[in-house]
């Protein structure tokens, strides 16, 4: 609550009467506190002070996941876009399309604006309820136990937002992220106690409690009477030549243009954003080349097997940029939290929840996905990863100094 109130006393000189600089200054000054500046600053020795904390670690994941969002606009977009056209549809249904039509934007799927401005209107909705819901829980647990607002939930919101739907109904958004946010975090401590994502267990309920509106053939194009599968879903019951029917290119659906969440189609995007993450040291590169190495070997084994499942055959390059594989491993599984914490245990990490992908995927044709599954059940194991790791380094250096 001191913190809330500290913020609350920063944005007061924004509706005092006053010059323009003194309103820049508290404008500044309101920002600053509410993405840069930590609540508690090293002022003296000999304490070990460093230009990275916990807000900063935040905004800059924000930072990695913009190609993401970007991309995942315009594909959005385009996928309605060309349903429209496809049906002879000339414009929106409902307060979206009065809204296109204040910002001028029709539904040219050629048109990069109108594709970009039609994607908008279904994420900021999805966002902004994702933003009220969660942060009423943020909010709330904060004032009982008398903490300062964590930054935490900047980034669980983005990423639970770009792994939905853009047609799924805003009340289960609601619920999504408030079973994330409470049950997947808020019960364990909030912010560096839960072992799970908190994204992923919002996302994994909605799979699970409502399965029409977040599965199937329905929900990836936000068009009445429109149905398009996912790749995934296509190979999981005609193989890649179900794929190759569709038209799909590997280029196109490396750049993400294909059916499937928000933000999480383009491998282009998320590898843009691993190069941020591991450059600013955020994110291991060992969690992710074993997430890749996980799914790809058995790929690479299982690929020449005959076997009456379609996915057996698929090849490793084509599973890498299908679903959401490159946004979870790049994302989701590096989540420092819920993860790994030493660096052996962060290369098993790695190849377990790309093995578990693959095994998902192939083995059981029922979640032709995998990611998001198999991430989950890495962070369950993630503590027992390390237990074994730090003991055996224990007894590899008591037989040493032996």
């Amino acid at each position: 609550m001191k913190r809330l109130k500290g913020f609350l006393d920063r944005m007061q000189p924004l509706f005092l009467p006053g010059g323009k600089l003194q309103r820049y200054h508290a404008l500044f000054e309101m920002v600053d506190t509410l993405f840069f500046s930590p609540s508690d600053l090293t002022r003296g020795a000999p304490h070990v002070r460093d230009a990275i904390d916990l807000k900063r670690v935040m905004i800059l994941v924000v930072f990695a996941a913009v190609p993401c969002v970007l991309v995942g606009l315009w594909n959005t977009g385009f996928q309605a876009n060309s349903a429209m056209t496809a049906f002879g549809m000339e414009s929106v249904e409902g307060w979206r399309g009065s809204v296109l039509s204040l910002l001028f934007a029709g539904n040219d799927p050629a048109s990069i604006y109108d594709n970009f401005m039609h994607g908008l209107v279904y994420f900021l909705p999805i966002y902004a309820v994702t933003m009220a819901a969660g942060g009423f829980w943020e909010i709330l647990f904060s004032g009982v136990r008398n903490h300062e607002i964590n930054e935490g939930f900047f980034v669980t919101s983005l990423l639970y937002a770009l792994i939905l739907p853009a047609s799924i109904p805003l009340w289960q958004v609601a619920i999504g992220i408030s079973f994330g946010v409470v049950i997947g975090k808020e019960v364990f401590g909030g912010t560096g106690k839960n072992f799970l994502n908190p994204a992923l267990v919002g996302r994994a309920f909605l799979y699970f409690a409502y399965p029409v509106q977040i599965s199937g053939d329905a929900v990836w194009t936000p068009v009445d009477g429109f149905s398009g599968a996912t790749a995934l879903g296509v190979s999981a019951i005609e193989g890649m030549s179900g794929i190759a029917e569709t038209g799909l290119t590997w280029t196109q659906a490396f750049l993400g243009q294909m059916q499937g969440s928000i933000g999480e189609t383009s491998t282009a995007a998320c590898l843009l954003g691993a190069v941020v993450l591991v450059y600013t040291g955020i994110a291991s590169w060992r969690i992710i080349v074993g997430v890749f190495a996980g799914l790809i070997i058995p790929a690479l084994l299982m690929g020449f097997v005959t076997s009456d499942n379609p996915m057996m055959g698929m090849p490793w390059h084509w599973h890498i940029v299908l679903g959401g594989f490159a946004f979870g491993a790049i994302f989701m599984a590096t989540d420092p939290v819920s993860a790994t914490s030493t660096e052996n245990g962060k290369w098993i990490y790695g190849l377990l929840i790309g093995f578990m992908t693959w095994v998902i995927r192939v083995i059981n044709p029922a979640f032709p996905e995998g990611i998001m599954l198999a991430i989950l059940f890495g962070n369950i194991f993630a503590p027992v990863i390390d237990y074994f790791v730090v003991r055996a380094n224990v007894k590899r250096r008591i037989r040493r100094s032996a």
